[in-house]
């Protein structure tokens, strides 16, 4: 007799697990989230309050520069803005201001001093950052130690040599000694940007067939650019807000705006408003110079600040 076989029966499919809906955020993290709301907003304001602080010594100067003799010494924030102040400081009127010539003096000085730092203080930093020698981190800190020492260690026996040699009072004199002051500052600088690329691009530049000096002018140099664009900018700044060499080396036909600016601070009455509107004007060589080499300024004053 033939047996027959049942069919099973499928296996029953489980069930599907309901999914949850997003629990909703309790009180206390709502509580945290209103805080940290709170404290940004805090922040925000601090950074605006701080940021106009910083810029009402700016404004302050420009509007005084726009005011009259008459109100010069006033704090209303309601005036009548003119611009003589700026023709007599240009020498437009009858004043017979050297102003302009004072300026062209402080172009001159301050690109001659970055140019001839930039010269020298470029392959100085590439020669620190790859060769390496007993006594070599001693003589960068020597040359950094001549940022540190004051001028006025230095003005009286520049004085004495300047004068006997007769680079008193003349461009080439004022370059050379400014570039002191911007020379430690692009060495050191550029020596961290030729640190922080690898040494296995020249090497592999050299396996290429360049030279050691077209490995540095065709693949380092390029790569660095906006390092140097920083530093040139940064150099230009210090020469060119420095005070104290050409108020002691100069007399007259070097003299740069930084001192001549003193210049309406004497004689019968004392012009607040004519300094002004010669700062103003001092102002715009390097912020020009910024506006210039902004693609570069961002990326070289930040390259290298992360190491990978």
């Amino acid at each position: 007799m033939a047996t027959t076989t049942e069919p099973t029966p499928p296996k029953a499919q489980p069930a599907p697990t309901p999914t949850k809906p997003p629990a909703l955020p309790t009180t206390a993290n709502q509580r945290k989230a209103q805080r940290g709301s709170a404290a940004g907003l805090l922040a925000n304001l601090a950074l605006v309050l701080y940021f106009a602080f910083s810029l009402l010594p700016v404004l302050f100067i420009v509007a005084l520069s726009l005011k009259t003799n008459a109100e010069q010494t006033t704090t209303y924030l309601w005036f009548t803005p003119t611009l003589e102040n700026y023709q007599t400081v240009l020498g437009l009127g009858d004043s017979g201001s050297s102003y302009v010539r004072f300026f062209l003096a402080s172009l001159a000085t301050s690109t001659g001093a970055v140019l001839v730092s930039l010269l020298i203080g470029i392959p100085a930093a590439y020669a620190a950052a790859r060769y390496r020698f007993k006594g070599s981190e001693d003589l960068m800190f020597t040359l950094l130690s001549f940022r540190f020492a004051p001028e006025l260690v230095v003005i009286i026996p520049l004085g004495v040599i300047y004068q006997q040699i007769g680079l008193y009072d003349t461009i080439f004199g004022m370059v050379w000694v400014l570039q002191l002051v911007t020379m430690p500052l692009v060495v050191w600088i550029l020596r961290s940007f030729f640190q922080d690329l690898p040494a296995e691009l020249e090497e592999a530049a050299l396996l290429d067939g360049y030279t050691r000096r077209q490995a540095f002018l065709k693949i380092v140099l390029p790569l660095v650019r906006p390092g140097i664009a920083a530093v040139c900018l940064l150099a230009f700044i210090f020469a060119w807000n420095n005070f104290i060499f050409p108020f002691t080396l100069t007399s007259g036909d070097a003299q740069t705006v930084t001192v001549s600016s003193l210049a309406f601070l004497g004689g019968n009455q004392v012009r607040f408003n004519l300094v002004a509107a010669g700062a103003v004007m001092a102002v715009l060589p390097p912020l020009v110079l910024a506006l210039c080499i902004q693609r570069y300024l961002v990326r070289g004053l930040s390259f290298g600040a992360v190491k990978g």
